[in-house]
């Protein structure tokens, strides 16, 4: 038996943007609206007065199971996802339906309202929207590994120039030492001559004496020299080969890593000023902090004094409060133009690519500071005024990365 409507009732049927469909408490259809036969591609003849589960089988559990809920509790249901195919289409559509009780006067529930409003589009956003996520978040994830490998080759090629370096800081001790050897090894030779002859004079073994003396200090300062080189240099490889956390003086790692380039500037010469504070313990990655300090010498001798300039590069460390260590490192070079500071820290940016200039120089010093040391990176600069890097550590490095964080020039 249909159910009677009422004007109001019919002309919300008529009007509504959104499919409805009046079901019997068996299942049945009382009333379906154009809005339905044209979302569904159904059509009013085909379905009014007969049972779901002959019109649309597949769906006939489900429509039951929602139906005698609503009439056993009275309570409505709402916000049903349902996806098929319309008669007349291959394509696989979605709705969202809203079912709720109509009621007599008294109160009986005789009918249930059904709402269908169709989500095709809207599921289909959805799903592109999940798959442009996932490809970026795939292409971040490569990101994240080109440039942990870019990182590494850097190291690589950083430790290369420090060998450079330190090869000649210790070859002018040995040199020296292997002079003074060669030298106590011929008066040695002298010496055992004349004991030999037997006509050893006192003045002669003085000499000797002597000569012994002031070798066996030549050798000792040399050689002790050359093992701290050698020491400094390991620790420095072992730290930038080996990204492990550890406690160490910012100030002691700063000399150790700055020391490796004290050839290469003298020869161009670029004085090196380093003013440290004492005890400033961290807890935090010695070997990033060292590329980082790496990276702004060779940026400096790359990009701040071309064309055999002189100048001064200073750097000064210092505690900021109890929880952070500052580290200034600045030059009195070049400087660079307002859009070349804004773009100093973009990736493969270089002013040099003619001179081998890779442009990740800076990049990389960006993301160790900001990404794993969890500081803060501030640069200055200007035209013929030289270049100020700022950089406010935390003693002790966070366990994750920070978010990024680039305080603009002030």
């Amino acid at each position: 038996m249909l159910v009677s409507t009422t004007p109001a009732l019919q002309l919300i049927y008529d009007t509504a943007p959104i499919g409805l469909a009046c079901l019997s408490r068996d299942c049945r259809y009382l009333l379906i609206n154009q809005r339905l036969t044209e979302i569904c591609g159904i059509s009013v003849e085909g379905h009014l007065g007969r049972f779901v589960r002959d019109c649309v089988p597949a769906l006939a559990d489900s429509v039951e199971q929602i139906v005698r809920s609503i009439v056993e509790t009275g309570e409505p249901v709402i916000g049903i996802e349902v996806a098929g195919q319309r008669a007349d289409q291959v394509e696989e559509r979605s709705w969202v339906t809203y079912w709720h009780p109509l009621r007599t006067q008294g109160g009986e529930i005789i009918a249930v309202n059904v709402a269908a409003e169709e989500i095709t589009e809207r599921k289909r956003a959805e799903r592109d929207i999940r798959s442009a996520r996932d490809a970026a978040e795939t292409a971040l994830r490569h990101l994240r590994d080109i440039q942990a490998s870019l990182i590494e080759a850097e190291k690589l090629a950083a430790l290369g120039r420090m060998v450079a370096g330190v090869a000649h800081e210790i070859n002018t001790p040995l040199g020296s030492s292997l002079t003074v050897a060669s030298t106590l090894q011929r008066k040695a030779e002298l010496f055992a001559a004349e004991v030999a002859r037997g006509n050893l004079r006192r003045s002669t073994l003085t000499g000797f004496l002597k000569l012994v003396s002031e070798a066996s200090e030549q050798l000792v300062a040399n050689l002790g020299r050359a093992a701290e080189r050698v020491q400094s240099f390991k620790q420095v490889a072992a730290d930038q080969t080996e990204s492990h956390r550890r406690s160490f003086d910012a100030g002691e790692l700063a000399g150790q890593v700055l020391s490796q380039f004290e050839r290469q500037l003298r020869q161009r010469d670029i004085a090196l000023s380093i003013s440290c504070a004492p005890g400033l313990a961290m807890d935090s990655y010695p070997g990033p902090f060292g590329q980082v300090l790496t990276n702004l010498a060779v940026n400096a001798m790359t990009h701040a004094f071309p064309g055999g300039r002189r100048g001064t590069i200073n750097v000064s460390i210092g505690a900021a409060g109890y929880e952070h260590v500052v580290l200034s490192f600045a030059d009195d070079g070049c400087g660079m133009a307002p859009d070349v500071e804004r773009r100093a820290f973009d990736p493969f940016f270089t002013t040099r690519r003619h001179d081998g200039a890779s442009g990740l120089g800076l990049h990389i010093v960006h993301s160790i500071v900001v990404d794993r040391l969890g500081g803060q990176l501030r640069l200055e600069s200007k035209p013929d005024a030289g270049t100020a890097f700022r950089l406010v550590l935390p003693r002790v490095a966070p366990e994750r990365p920070a978010s990024p964080e680039l305080l603009p020039s002030q």
